[in-house]
């Protein structure tokens, strides 16, 4: 990283980042060696030390081809985005934080989707939301468990 002074290494402060952001985009490559990328909800819980995120997609379409295809991804999620000005300097910055990191996705079998939707709802606010029983079904899930992941800041 060039902005060492910027690097968080700290893993509370990742999960900091994690629990207050809204959206991840995850990363996937498609199958004509490009870089796919889509904006997810997301919720997470740390298992063993490590962050575990939980996304959800229908049952059909580009996104879970990809990752069924290959389910090595890599993720970055950002916020807490201000424009600082500074009309004395004439200059401007945007003051931010940002994690980028990678793993490998998995599909979750029925019996841990209601598991992972609570966990999304949760990161929302929504602790304890009632979901339909024929909704679950249609629903797939995956979880994420980072194995490598950085983080930058702009607001220290």
């Amino acid at each position: 990283m060039r902005r060492s002074d910027r690097e968080i290494t700290n893993f509370d402060d990742m999960v900091a980042i994690l629990e207050h952001s809204d959206v991840c985009r995850l990363g996937m490559v498609d199958e004509d060696g490009m870089a796919y990328i889509v904006p997810l909800n997301y919720g997470f819980r740390i298992e063993e030390g490590k962050a575990v995120l939980y996304f959800h997609c229908a049952n059909e379409g580009k996104k879970l081809t990809l990752m069924r295809k290959n389910p090595r991804v890599s993720f970055e999620i950002d916020g807490a985005h201000t424009l600082e000005l500074s009309e004395e300097k004439r200059m401007c910055t945007m003051r931010y934080e940002s994690l980028m990191g990678k793993g490998v996705i998995k599909e979750l079998p029925d019996e841990r989707k209601m598991e992972a939707l609570r966990e999304i709802m949760k990161h929302y606010g929504r602790e304890g939301f009632d979901f339909s029983p024929a909704a679950v079904p249609r629903t797939i899930l995956f979880s994420m468990t980072i194995e490598e992941m950085t983080g930058k800041t702009n607001i220290r």
